[in-house]
């Protein structure tokens, strides 16, 4: 068989376009990473502007990461049925016209619902993109171009809260959201004419698990809403273990739908690979301590401090270094020593950051704590994707991908929605104590799962 039978995309276009095609995609991607992140520096002048309460203000980093992963792996399939060209640009218009009904929005019912429709947006896009990524390019062009991809998820959170400050301090938060809107469309106009013509489709091709993306986003958001109103409600009160068990039971309910269903979304049996099941705990742990620090912080600085939304923003420009630098530095010695080393060094790492906020409050301590955690973070996106990827067959790749994209996300809600409840009181301006609560929490979480990564991570494979 000849590659152009196996990648007609790449055969039809010219290395500039191919690389042209990257670049767009790249920023439509970078779109959905800064809207996790870019949100954090606004909160605080958003919760002020429509009068938030600690629930909306915590809803709306997770309505769209939970929607966001929670509808990734149904965004893969729709993509497999009617081309990822097509998915693509009706991703980007949708999360475009999402973007500025969020950025208009005058009450928190319309604030949160256009965040779920940005999630909607996102899911399409995200795995659309990333398989024309894989379909334009091939052997050694592919791998490059992945690294460019990967490369986008490590700074693109930090920066995120950096571009969040000067839109904030400028024209307003509702630009957090605007700016996507004229982003957004370019781009949908450009990849309409530069992306080649929809494949022929296949016989095989799989139907929608709807029922199966229903039951796991319902089950996080049952269990979001759970940690949510522990912050009021209390960690053992009826309401927070109903909501917490109702969660279990759909996430159970999901898993074993998967094993009934024609057409799964998700193979719950790579989740009984050790590997996969290591890169998904890893992943998620990352992403919620990034979360957690970005969560704490914009409120500390902004609201403890009373820094302006510039000068917030610019504070955590330690902490995108840090984590670019961990990144860095655990990808170049990932082969040399092994994922279960690195992962603990880097829990490890994380916890004596965390620790250092939780024990002194002054600005100093707190972006020292909080960059030297990000060190430790940085290095477990590495580390995770390697341990999920790095053994399964390549045609299972794409699943394990998707596995690890959306733990991702449900990371980043879990880590807004446990700190938002620790550290509830000093969200409300009514003490310090609940952020050195949540650095407390934080650190501790860590310092647990250095000790699970060290039980479970495999270590360096050896080589004959």
């Amino acid at each position: 068989m000849t590659r152009s039978a196996v990648r007609p995309e790449a055969a039809r276009e010219p290395l500039p376009a191919r690389w042209r095609i990257l670049g767009f995609l790249g920023v439509a991607q970078l779109m959905l990473i800064l809207d996790v992140t870019v949100v954090a520096i606004a909160l605080p002048h958003m919760g002020t502007d429509l009068g938030l309460s600690r629930e909306a203000l915590t809803w709306t980093v997770s309505a769209y990461t939970l929607t966001f992963g929670g509808l990734m792996l149904l965004g893969g399939r729709v993509t497999d049925l009617l081309g990822a060209k097509r998915i693509v640009i009706a991703g980007l218009l949708l999360f475009s016209a999402a973007s500025l009904v969020t950025g208009l929005a005058g009450s928190a019912g319309v604030l949160l619902g256009g965040r779920v429709a940005q999630g909607v947006g996102a899911a399409m896009l995200s795995p659309a993109a990333l398989s024309l990524v894989v379909a334009l390019f091939d052997g050694e062009e592919r791998n490059k171009a992945l690294g460019v991809w990967s490369a986008l998820g490590g700074g693109g959170a930090a920066l995120g809260v950096l571009l969040g400050g000067l839109l904030t301090a400028g024209p307003g938060w509702p630009w957090v959201f605007h700016v996507n809107v004229p982003i957004g469309v370019v781009i949908a106009v450009v990849l309409a004419v530069l992306l080649p013509a929809r494949t022929p489709a296949s016989a095989d091709r799989p139907r929608l698990d709807v029922l199966g993306a229903v039951l796991v986003t319902a089950a996080g958001a049952s269990l979001i809403y759970g940690l949510t109103a522990a912050g009021e409600r209390g960690w053992l009160s009826p309401l927070t273990g109903w909501l917490v068990a109702t969660a279990a039971v759909g996430y159970t309910l999901f898993a074993l739908w998967q094993r009934w269903a024609r057409s799964p979304l998700m193979d719950v049996r790579l989740l009984a690979r050790r590997p996969v099941a290591v890169g998904a705990f890893l992943i998620l742990m990352a992403t919620a301590l990034m979360i957690a620090v970005f969560f704490l912080g914009t409120f500390y600085f902004q609201q403890a401090l009373g820094y302006g939304a510039l000068r917030a923003g610019l504070l955590f420009l330690p902490v995108a270094l840090a984590t670019m630098l961990g990144a860095n530095l655990t990808g170049r010695l990932l082969g040399r020593w092994g994922g279960r080393a690195l992962a603990v060094a880097g829990l490890t790492v994380a916890a004596a950051g965390m620790a250092v906020p939780a024990v002194s409050t002054n600005v100093v301590s707190v972006v020292a704590g909080v960059a030297v955690a990000a060190a430790g973070t940085g290095a477990l996106f590495v580390i995770a994707s390697a341990t999920a990827l790095g053994q399964v067959a390549p045609h299972e790749a794409g699943i394990a991908s998707g596995i690890v994209s959306t733990f991702h996300e449900f990371g980043a809600s879990v880590g807004a929605a446990v700190m938002s409840s620790v550290a509830a009181a000093s969200l409300a301006g009514t003490t310090l104590s609940g952020f050195t609560s949540g650095f407390v929490v934080a650190a501790v979480a860590s310092a647990a799962g250095a000790v699970a990564a060290a039980l479970v991570t495999p270590g360096r494979r050896r080589t004959a």
